[in-house]
């Protein structure tokens, strides 16, 4: 499977020059349309398993390595990466294709001149792997968050700080490849339904706990998922499909979506309402819009209008006031879905949770000017940061009087009312949900006296 490790190795170039895994790999398949499935697969899972695993493989070959890894050029470090993952984590790869194909691939590459390095390195982790002394969390806790579950020491410290024992138990989560749900289209088909499309082509799949429209896919099956040019589904995490439901959009309302791309949300919004709201869907970048535009037109979804703002900035497209539900799904540091872009854990710095959070008031403080009186304002993230959280609620209420909290938990059904605090406010946790990290609050906007 020579090409699986070709592919994943210039995805992993690619993501360590600045690009984002998710697109260069689906990039990346798209140009190789006659690869095996089985060859699809393994790339798939070297590049997502070798960003979620980066600091335990690392700490395994630099235990072996007489040359610092930090010394090393990039590409061989990669290779060095992709032959101890599969060493580590896949025990389908007997040990010696494993270290062969990825001596194999470093020739290929041309760099012939590395392949003694490479071969003599994990050759002695396939040998050695049992004994490596890794670090016990009962004694150096932080160290074994860095190391063991691969989290940067920053956050290794932050969580081991702030989440005690439950750091570990979040941390292990994240590093697990994340489940694949869907989110079935009701405006064309009905769970169970779908549910029945799915189990006739082969795929085997259940309804998810929480989310109303979700399914679990559990196994799939050797044929493509029934529906998708039909637009029957959308692919999204199951905490992702309860924030629509927060806003309770309905027939005949004004929505807006601040911050909407790649649209599932938004999409979600617009089957909610039965295609009888009129929502905007609004983005920093215009090159995304597209995105939301394609999600809707192949899920049937009508009544969505894209733009480009910059949602910092007083938006000029609508009234002060005139909007019945605004939906802020703000930017954020996205700590509670590493498992789905687990290169975020190695670009994000800690100061920048400030900088968000300052970004997210500001954007809440423009989309609060247009909910009009006694409409709903709902405030969403994917992370888990008391700044990015409950800080920002605290301190939009202070400066917005005329905004109340409400509780969120009557907009979802009964079996949701875990997820929620005793505030009313949602707080889903890959360790204790198996769902991404959310936290979303909502608000009224009071009548004027």
């Amino acid at each position: 499977m020579a090409d699986a490790r070709h592919l994943a190795l210039t995805v992993l170039e690619r993501v360590a020059n600045g690009s984002y895994a998710d697109r260069s790999l689906d990039a990346a398949l798209r140009r190789q349309k006659d690869l095996d499935p089985r060859d699809r697969a393994l790339a798939t899972e070297l590049v997502y398993g070798i960003l979620r695993q980066q600091n335990r493989l690392d700490f395994a070959l630099s235990k072996l390595s007489s040359t610092p890894l930090k010394k090393l050029e990039l590409r061989v470090l990669l290779l060095l990466r992709i032959g101890a993952y599969q060493l580590l984590e896949l025990d389908r790869i007997p040990t010696p294709i494993a270290v062969h194909e990825t001596v194999a691939l470093a020739k290929q590459v041309k760099l012939a001149r590395a392949t003694g390095l490479i071969n003599a390195i994990l050759r002695r982790l396939g040998r050695e792997m049992a004994q490596i002394a890794w670090p016990d969390p009962q004694v150096d806790p932080v160290a074994y968050l860095t190391w063991c579950t691969s989290l940067p020491k920053w956050l290794a410290r932050r969580w081991h700080k702030t989440l005690g024992a439950e750091a570990l138990l979040l941390a292990e989560a994240l590093r697990q490849p994340a489940p694949f749900t869907l989110r079935v289209n009701t405006l064309k088909t009905s769970r169970s339904d779908y549910l029945e499309q799915l189990t006739a082509a082969g795929h085997d799949a259940a309804a998810t706990k929480y989310a109303p429209e979700g399914l679990l896919l559990r196994k799939r099956g050797a044929t493509p998922l029934p529906g998708d040019a039909e637009g029957l589904y959308q692919v999204q995490d199951e905490a992702s499909m309860l924030i629509a439901h927060l806003l309770a959009p309905a027939a005949g309302e004004q929505l807006l979506d601040t911050c909407a791309a790649p649209g599932g949300k938004t999409t979600h919004l617009a089957a909610l309402a039965d295609n009888r709201a009129s929502i905007e869907a609004l983005d920093l970048h215009v090159n995304r819009l597209h995105y939301i535009e394609e999600g809707a037109a192949r899920l049937g979804c009508a009544g969505i209008r894209t733009r480009a703002w910059d949602m910092t900035e007083p938006p000029d497209f609508a009234a002060p006031g005139s909007l019945d539900g605004v939906l802020v799904d703000a930017p954020c540091s996205g700590l509670g879905v590493l498992r789905r872009n687990p290169e975020a854990r190695w670009r994000l710095q800690e100061t920048d949770i400030t900088d968000l959070a300052t970004r997210q008031q500001q954007i809440l403080t423009q989309a609060a000017r247009l909910v009009r009186p006694g409409g709903r304002l709902v405030y969403s993230v994917c992370t888990v940061t008391p700044e990015e959280t409950e800080q920002v609620i605290t301190q939009f209420l202070e400066r917005h009087s005329d905004f109340q909290p409400t509780p969120l938990a009557d907009k979802l059904p009964q079996s949701c009312r875990e997820l929620f605090d005793t505030a009313g406010q949602l707080r889903t946790m890959p360790h204790r949900h198996g769902m991404d990290g959310f936290f979303a609050a909502g608000f009224r906007r009071e009548p004027s006296t």
